[in-house]
């Protein structure tokens, strides 16, 4: 019976990319479902045999701490060279879409924190 290796869900391409290379380069026989049209799945990269499912697994978890670490590195790498996203390169960008945010955000807190009040009177 086939088992889900990997929902597509927020990953993107180049990563799903990856993996189809190294499943095929690996010699494990997969194949993917598509996402469905109304958002209900987002499609995933399933595993024929079953049994191959902890050598896949753990060629995942090597896969993902090899990922993990260049994201890692590049992070640093755009914080040294001043090029990371922050709040102020943000609000720089996009100062209205930041405030109204801002505004969002206090509006939710307000009405979170009043609501009981309101209702207890």
């Amino acid at each position: 019976m086939a088992k889900l290796l990997l929902n597509l869900r927020n990953v993107p391409d180049d990563e799903a990319e990856e993996i189809r290379a190294w499943l095929r380069r690996e010699q494990l026989a997969f194949y993917e479902t598509m996402p469905s049209s109304w958002g209900i799945s987002h499609g995933g990269i399933w595993l024929e045999d079953d049994a191959q499912l902890p050598r896949a697994r753990a060629l995942m978890v090597q896969y993902q701490a090899g990922r993990g670490a260049t994201a890692r590195a590049a992070a640093q790498q755009a914080r040294r060279d001043g090029k990371a996203e922050s709040f102020a390169s943000q609000l720089r960008a996009r100062p209205l879409y930041v405030v109204g945010v801002l505004v969002a955000i206090v509006v939710i807190v307000v009405v979170t924190l009043a609501l009981p009040w309101w209702l207890l009177r």
